[in-house]
């Protein structure tokens, strides 16, 4: 059978969706309206069901590279689990909705009926337990261990984006943790790794200033950057480095002039107007 890994996000997320809405038409149902609530219960549940079917099993095929992960073996095993007890429950939910749709053909059956979809109701209930369990178990693989992140692609480029990430994260974490060394040699990683990007360059060009304290260094490295002066996003930040730099550097003046001009060219950015506003 193909590999439908890749597909997990997708499918998983409409599984979701069927089985959730299915159980509350189902609940309504009992109510005794809307009229349509019983059979479009009884079809969700049945096509949710069906499809946890698919969703487990692209699970299970997009499992590895995430379980290859050092640290992350136990968070996909669980998250499977929960899958599999997900799956085993509709599956018995959708047998009863498939009693309840022949019971309903039979009307002198009608209480029997009734039963059967409380029955539907009352296991449905708790499936949106298992539901809600297995998405959290998901979710913490993806956002806790990065379970699939980079590589579900399969191209190398988010294996790269996948690294960034986790070096600007880490990052930021040593700096505010005092680690402003261990900062630095992450953001030169950073630099080493993805240099033609203007956000990694500008990080590198503040790391200097920040995390080694090299004031110099970092106006020099920003000066050899070529940036759009009128560039909203880039230029703003640049400049109020180049501010910084100058502060460190007991330039004041310079600073002062440099937050001036970026006042005028970006009357909008609050970066800016803050500063202009601190430094009056």
């Amino acid at each position: 059978m193909p590999d439908i890994g890749v597909f997990h996000p997708q499918v998983v997320h409409f599984v979701i969706a069927f089985l959730v809405a299915g159980v509350v038409l189902r609940v309504l149902s009992l109510l005794g309206r809307p009229a349509w609530a019983g059979p479009a219960a009884a079809t969700l549940l049945l096509v949710g069901a069906l499809a946890s079917v698919v969703a487990v099993r692209s699970g299970t095929d997009a499992h590895g590279p995430a379980e290859r992960v050092p640290g992350a073996r136990p968070a996909v095993v669980e998250h499977e689990e929960w899958g599999e007890r997900t799956r085993n429950l509709f599956l018995a939910i959708g047998i009863i909705e498939l009693v309840g749709l022949g019971m309903a053909r039979r009307p002198q059956r009608e209480r029997i009926t009734r039963g059967v979809r409380m029955a539907s109701a009352a296991i449905g209930l708790v499936g949106l337990f298992f539901v809600y369990e297995t998405g959290e178990h998901g979710g913490h693989l993806v956002y806790g261990y990065a379970g699939g992140v980079g590589t579900r692609s399969g191209e190398p480029e988010d294996v790269t984006h996948l690294l960034i990430a986790g070096l600007y994260h880490q990052a930021m974490q040593d700096r505010a943790q005092g680690r402003p060394e261990a900062a630095a040699r992450l953001i030169e990683e950073m630099r080493l790794r993805a240099g033609d990007d203007w956000s990694v360059r500008l990080m590198a060009a503040e790391s200097l200033l920040r995390d080694r304290g090299e004031a110099q260094a970092s106006l020099d490295f920003v000066a050899g950057l070529d940036v759009p002066a009128d560039d909203p996003q880039i230029a703003p930040r640049m400049g109020l480095l180049r501010a910084d730099a100058f502060e460190a550097l007991g330039m004041a003046d310079s600073a002062r002039a440099v937050v001036q001009d970026l006042a005028t060219r970006f009357p909008t950015s609050r970066a800016v107007q803050a500063r202009a506003q601190a430094m009056r």
